[in-house]
């Protein structure tokens, strides 16, 4: 178990820096004006997310899964566990939960981050 977190931890720190340098990297190509580090990071997440979950899972590799996925993946974005998570309630049939799920994620992430800031705006003027 403590092998396995401090995979997850080492991962995740790479992860972590990944996204910083893609910030970096993407405002020096594009600008500030729209999120580009962001919007890269979640694609390319989720696009590896697929690569690896099913590369792991073929070639025996899932024992990788913890410090590739959850580590180094969820460091760089979160956004693909969420897609793998949807894609999995899709894959399995419950569609109605997967768009629910997916539709419920955004709309109330975004509502608890505005709630997030209207707390912090009040408690901290």
């Amino acid at each position: 178990m403590l092998a396995t977190l401090a995979l997850v931890a080492l991962g995740g720190a790479f992860g972590a820096s990944a996204r910083y340098l893609t910030g970096v990297a993407t405002r020096h190509l594009f600008g500030i004006g729209f999120p580009w580090g962001t919007l890269t990071v979640n694609i390319l997440g989720a696009f590896l997310m697929g690569v690896l979950v099913v590369t792991l899972a073929k070639k025996g590799g899932t024992h990788l899964g913890p410090f590739l996925m959850i580590g180094v993946l969820g460091g760089f974005t979160t956004f693909s566990s969420f897609s793998l998570d949807a894609v999995a309630l899709w894959e399995r049939g419950e569609t109605f939960i997967a768009a629910a799920y997916v539709l419920g994620s955004v709309v109330l992430s975004i509502l608890a981050l505005f709630a997030g800031m209207a707390l912090m705006r009040w408690a901290l003027p």
